[in-house]
């Protein structure tokens, strides 16, 4: 990957969404329609079992969050998140995604940055998820 795009510019990409991440996450319409749009996008990545398979539930983190009902979380990680996402859906890639496979390779070198960050979080988040799906078994 790269030799395609490097972590540092990936780094950078997602730090350079973070103003516009965080004025998003400011808007509940406009933070669903970019989480809906994320969904669809991710549909289409290749490898994403093997390479952002933590991409589903960065959105459903991104979700918790907007709607209160997972407040344990910094706002900075959520807004890298949602800056990898922008990143994402955007039109104007690095490589242009409909460039079969390698279009796909900065989207998913962001989105593994941004995992990179937020990975703690992210592991917290999922073992609060575990922890509710055992408390409604019960």
């Amino acid at each position: 990957m790269s030799t395609v795009i490097d972590t540092e510019r990936a780094r950078q990409i997602l730090n350079n969404g973070m103003e516009q991440a965080e004025t998003v996450l400011k808007d509940p319409d406009q933070i669903a329609g970019v989480l809906d749009q994320v969904a669809d996008k991710l549909k289409q990545v290749p490898l994403i079992g093997t390479v952002v398979s933590d991409a589903p539930i960065m959105v459903s983190m991104v979700k918790g969050y907007i709607t209160k009902e997972y407040p344990n979380v910094s706002g900075k990680v959520i807004a890298a998140i949602v800056s990898a996402f922008l990143y994402l859906i955007k039109k104007k890639d690095l490589i242009r995604d409909d460039i079969p496979v390698l279009g796909m390779l900065d989207d998913i070198a962001v989105l593994a940055v941004a995992l990179s960050v937020i990975k703690p979080e992210l592991n917290a988040y999922q073992e609060w998820c575990n922890n509710r799906q055992e408390e409604n078994v019960q």
